[in-house]
C-alpha cells in the first residue's frame, strides 16, 4: 500500500480556520446575550430561543469543517465552497433585509468577496497532490 500524501497546507489552514470559528462561536452563543439571541439563517435574523435552538448548527458545520479539512477528506473542499457560496448569498439578503443591514451594494460587495474564496477553494480541490 503506497503511503499516504501529506495533507495540502491549504487543508490544514482551513481545518485551523473552521476550528477557530468554532471556538469563538461556542462561548459567543452560550455566554453573551447579544450574540446569543440573534443567528442569521439564508440572510434572514432568528431571534430569541429559536435562535439558541439553531445555534448548535453552525457549531456541527464549523465542527465538521474542521475535522474534514484536517483529515483530508476529498468532498471537504467542495462541501467548504458550497457553504461559502451560501454564506455570500446570506451576506447579501441580510444587508437588505435587516435592519442592521448596509444596504444591497454593501452586501453585493461582501457576497462577490465570499464567492471568489468559494472559487478558489474550488480550484484548489482539481489541482493534483502531489509528494514533497
Amino acid at each position: 500500500m503506497p503511503p499516504a500524501l501529506p495533507r495540502p497546507w491549504w487543508m490544514t489552514a482551513l481545518a485551523v480556520i473552521c476550528l477557530l470559528a468554532l471556538l469563538i462561536n461556542v462561548p459567543r452563543d452560550l455566554f453573551f446575550s447579544a450574540t446569543r439571541d440573534v443567528e442569521v439563517w439564508f440572510g434572514v435574523e432568528i431571534r430569541g430561543w429559536l435562535a439558541l435552538a439553531t445555534a448548535p448548527l453552525h457549531w456541527l458545520i464549523f465542527g465538521v469543517g474542521a475535522w474534514a479539512f484536517w483529515t483530508a477528506r476529498p468532498w471537504a473542499p467542495a462541501a467548504g465552497a458550497a457553504y461559502l457560496f451560501y454564506a455570500g448569498l446570506s451576506h447579501l439578503i441580510w444587508s437588505e433585509a435587516s435592519q442592521n443591514g448596509r444596504g444591497w451594494p454593501i452586501g453585493l460587495l461582501q457576497a462577490t468577496a465570499i464567492s471568489t474564496i468559494a472559487l478558489i477553494l474550488l480550484r484548489l480541490r482539481t489541482r493534483p497532490r502531489t509528494e514533497t
